[in-house]
């Protein structure tokens, strides 16, 4: 599966991703996709994702049936987060990194990227794609979290987390024990965002 390895070329899933941007229909209704990531930590150089979920927004909703979730087997056998170790206890489906990457770059195509606090995510996603020889993501991305720094005319320090966000748009929090519960609260507020911000 891994040929491009051995020096013959770019992958085919990395081709039609790639052909995704320059075959985009510019009047087409824009494709996002909320994402979130679950982490082994916050460092993008050592460590690794764990769980990816996405949902898709389209025309000022959330489109139900374009949905992804992802589990990646992790290389260490422990987790210092005791919540992080007992999800993985439990899940059999995990699979490889590669494995996964590949799932992921064939979900989001050209779709604008969207989450909460999404440079770290984002960051580490280019790290598994750098390990599998391959480029970063050329996907455009937005933060909910600086939207709504802008909505308010806040500083860029002043964060929010994505708990704190859903309590002042008045959105019920999801399962918050996933990266897919996370991705659906992310695409909730960003709807409202969106709207306040009178984005097209």
């Amino acid at each position: 599966m891994l040929d491009w390895l051995t020096g013959k070329g770019d992958p085919d899933f990395w081709k039609k991703y790639s052909e995704s941007f320059d075959k985009a229909d510019a009047n087409a209704p824009v494709r996002y996709i909320v994402f979130d990531c679950e982490k082994t930590g916050q460092d993008w150089k050592e460590d690794h994702i764990l769980s990816i979920g996405c949902v898709g927004v389209e025309n000022d909703a959330i489109k139900v049936g374009d949905f992804f979730e992802v589990f990646i087997a992790d290389h260490k056998e422990k987790h210092e987060n005791e919540a992080v170790e007992k999800l993985f206890k439990v899940n059999t489906d995990a699979i490889p990194e590669t494995e996964a990457m590949i799932k992921f770059i064939g979900f989001i195509k050209n779709a604008t990227l969207v989450g909460h606090s999404t440079n770290l995510d984002i960051e580490m996603i280019n790290q598994a794609l750098k390990r599998m020889n391959l480029g970063k993501l050329k996907n455009e991305a937005i933060d909910i979290n600086v939207m709504h720094q802008r909505l308010k005319n806040l500083s860029e320090d002043q964060y929010h987390t994505l708990d704190q966000l859903c309590d002042i748009y008045k959105v019920k929090k999801n399962s918050r024990s996933t990266a897919s519960g996370d991705a659906y609260s992310s695409a909730l507020v960003f709807l409202k965002l969106r709207k306040k911000l009178k984005m097209k």
